[in-house]
């Protein structure tokens, strides 16, 4: 099992910066370098792994230490709320997604260490319960009544200091004829407990300290959480009910000291007092937002935007994982002159060998090539330690081939704190809707298979794109690498300097400030090579104020492994609509590079045939010296260029009709199945053996003021470049495009 785990606080960097590495380390000492990352498949029909040593100042021998992950989300609000008052009531409308997996906190001020507080909980019973503690004696009640999953309840807990007397109130919003799980319970404890304590009031959570400066969440509650409210005054169940609402009478008003509404700042991290008290907080580790609430009725419309009182609700879940939060063991500041590429800073201990990869970009504004590889980091954060392997039952039959688990695989199983990606399902059945680069990422780094890729390499994203680098370095190809993050952040202006952009194997992940840039560059005189199959897929966001973190909504069809509930389509950092680039407008990929995600299969690889649009003289550079009517029936994925995931040529879609076929492949496995999102219904004959829209289109077509796309259509694609030491067809073909494409002459635009 892993005993070395890394990560940076950043992945793109360019002279002058400074990049902290945070090294989890069980063996006592390990020797750190840095390498530039150029070839890191090490199946033995791949060319040799390349990683070539780079001279640092961070070089040599590092104490080790273990660093943990709190995962878990929760709010945190700070300061003593209550003012000396021992009475109290905690209110909140909840609606728990696992409320029988144990104890888990809804509101408390109740310190784990010492044991001490009092509480709102989702008893070990699965009903709603009170805690209260002197940090010697503790009390607790519940209702005995479960709560159903997944419903909405009215939850109080109230304790009268005076008397001792305490209650319970569970209510649920829809009551069902054989479900029990309404009522109320009362006892009468110790008066006047000395409960307070100076722990933080949490939602979601109870206070177990702090780590390095992190806050610690225990007893993490699952669930969504709706307008809380708390009180210093045992109050009456009526009056706890109309303190739901968001309006109440000034009697009530004066024993108020919290009432939270999370409606505001959907985007942000802070949560609203709207009590008059000011008593706001902050989220810890990105709970859900933009979630709705239990007032939802989609009457008002499906955005969060236009009617923000019904979003009023966050989502919690016991495995968000934002900021791992360790400590920075060393850093490393990128010299000038340092060549912009791909690097990784080695771990090395005891025989282990460990990797956190970064890139090394151009100065802003100073490109170095005018060739630029296109790093898709968004894609890769999408796919962050994913568990396709250990959470898939139907993984095998996806794959058409038995199941291997690699180290890393095995790790994350054991390891959830280490967080999901984009694919997983939170431990509450719920999809995953953030990721985050700010922890250690396992399968971002060289050297590493993974079970999507066919075989012989079995690679998928980063090794597989080495294949591309590596290709341009065969070929003495000077290149700058850029990533897709940079992109979001300075669109259009990142591309400008550029002759030429070359895609990465899988770019499925876009922001609209990277669609846009993009295409600007496309349609000003730019070339882009797309080497990659289902690209510009999902729209993502970015967070506008916290670093490093995508958010994804898969709204409305797509080939997806979840869907969230309605009402929740649209991103929470943005409020922008979420889902397919082709449901936004004339975005389609197929607008973009001429193809789109057309189908989808894992076990082996199909050639490409010459179509007519090879023999078209806008076409004789790319055919130039390529005779082969069989273009690719071989290659390091699946054993030819055409696999994984394929893109085809759809002028309906969005296809440029200008646009040239120059290949198509064919035909493909029963493994390969047509996309859902081109089916209204489900119908046979939707599989590769039989079906002529599950193929990969190669096409070619000019764009505005002397540009011009080339696309393959194709995830394997890549996979073939390297075979027989790089010569071949396929080689061929893609280095007359490239050195076309470099060549500063305009492209013509075709006559109508």
């Amino acid at each position: 099992m892993l005993k070395i785990t890394g990560y940076a606080d950043r992945v793109s960097a360019m002279p002058g910066d400074a990049i902290r590495f945070m090294i989890n380390c069980e063996y006592p000492h390990y020797q750190a370098s840095v390498v530039r990352v150029v070839q890191g498949d090490t199946a033995p029909e791949a060319p040799p792994v390349k990683l070539v040593p780079v001279p640092s100042a961070i070089d040599g021998r590092h104490p080790g230490r273990p660093q943990v992950i709190h995962a878990g989300s929760f709010a945190r609000i700070d300061g003593d709320i209550f003012a000396g008052s021992r009475s109290f009531s905690l209110q909140a409308m909840i609606m728990p997604t696992t409320p029988l997996k144990g104890r888990q906190a809804i509101i408390s001020k109740w310190d784990e260490t010492a044991g001490r507080g009092i509480a709102m909980v989702v008893a070990d019973d699965g009903s709603v319960g009170i805690e209260i503690s002197d940090g010697k004696t503790s009390k607790a009640l519940s209702l005995g009544k479960p709560m159903l999953a997944k419903h909405w309840y009215f939850a109080a807990v109230t304790y009268d200091a005076a008397s001792g007397e305490a209650s319970v109130h569970q209510e649920p919003q829809h009551q069902f004829p054989t479900i029990d799980d309404s009522g109320s319970a009362s006892a009468v404890l110790p008066a006047d407990i000395a409960w307070e304590n100076s722990a933080p009031l949490l939602f979601a959570a109870s206070w177990g300290g702090e780590d390095a400066g992190r806050s610690v969440g225990r007893a993490l509650y699952n669930g969504k959480i709706d307008r809380p409210r708390i009180s210093n005054a045992s109050l009456l169940l009526t009056d706890l009910q109309v303190l739901r609402g968001d309006r109440w009478p000034e009697r009530l008003a004066g024993t108020l000291v919290g009432a939270w509404d999370f409606s505001r700042d959907i985007p942000g991290i802070r949560i609203d007092d709207v009590s008059g008290r000011e008593r706001h907080g902050v989220i810890i580790n990105m709970p859900t937002r933009g979630v709705t609430g239990h007032n939802f009725t989609g009457e008002d419309g499906l955005c969060w935007k236009n009617c923000p009182e019904q979003w009023s609700a966050i989502h919690f879940h016991d495995d968000d994982i934002y900021d791992a939060g360790w400590q920075a063991d060393f850093a490393l500041t990128i010299p000038e002159g340092m060549k912009s590429g791909i690097y990784a800073v080695r771990i090395e201990a005891e025989g282990e060998e460990q990797f956190v990869t970064f890139v090394v970009r151009p100065a802003r504004g100073k490109p170095t090539s005018k060739l630029a590889f296109l790093f898709p980091l968004a894609t890769y954060m999408a796919y962050a330690n994913e568990h396709f392997g250990t959470n898939d039952g139907l993984v095998e039959l996806h794959l058409n081939r038995a199941l291997v688990l690699h180290p890393h695989q095995q790790f994350l199983n054991e390891h959830r704190e280490y967080g999901h990606s984009l694919y997983d399902l939170h431990s509450d059945g719920s999809g995953v809707y953030y990721s985050s680069r700010l922890r250690p990422v396992l399968n971002l780094r060289p050297k590493v298979e993974a079970n999507h890729g066919a075989g012989p390499s079995h690679l998928w994203l980063f090794n597989a794109d080495t294949h591309i680098t590596s290709w341009l370095e065969n070929f003495d190809q000077d290149y700058d690498v850029i990533t897709d993050e940079d992109l979001h952040q300075e669109g259009y202006g990142l591309l400008s300097g550029y002759r030429t952009v070359v895609t990465a194997t899988h770019p499925e992940y876009y922001s609209k400030e990277m669609w846009d840039g993009v295409q600007r560059f496309t349609h000003s005189g730019g070339r882009l090579i797309y080497l990659g199959g289902n690209g510009f897929y999902w729209r993502i966001a970015y967070h506008a104020t916290q670093p490093g973190i995508i958010e994804v909504r898969r709204a409305e069809g797509g080939s997806r492994a979840w869907e969230p509930p309605t009402g929740e389509y649209y991103h929470s950092f943005t409020g922008e609509y979420g889902g397919l680039w082709r449901r936004q407008g004339n975005r389609s990929p197929n607008h973009l590079v001429g193809v789109g995600f057309t189908a989808q299969g894992f076990d082996q690889s199909s050639p490409y045939r010459r179509a007519p649009g090879a023999d078209d003289p806008r076409a004789a550079f790319i055919m130039e010296g390529v005779d082969d009517e069989i273009l690719g029936d071989f290659g390091l994925t699946g054993g030819g260029a055409a696999g994984m995931e394929l893109d085809r040529h759809d002028v309906s879609i969005g296809s440029p009709p200008h646009s040239l076929v120059v290949a198509s492949s064919g035909h493909h496995t029963e493994a390969h199945v047509f996309v859902v999102e081109d089916m209204l219904f489900n119908f046979m004959g939707a599989t590769g053996d039989v079906c002529d829209k599950v193929r990969a289109d190669l096409v070619f077509f000019e764009t505005p003021n002397g540009g011009a796309v080339f696309s393959v259509g194709s995830i394997a694609y890549s996979g073939s470049l390297p075979w027989n030491n790089f010569d071949n067809n396929i080689s061929r073909l893609t280095l007359n495009v490239l050195r076309r494409f470099m060549d500063p002459t305009p492209f013509p635009m075709p006559n109508a």
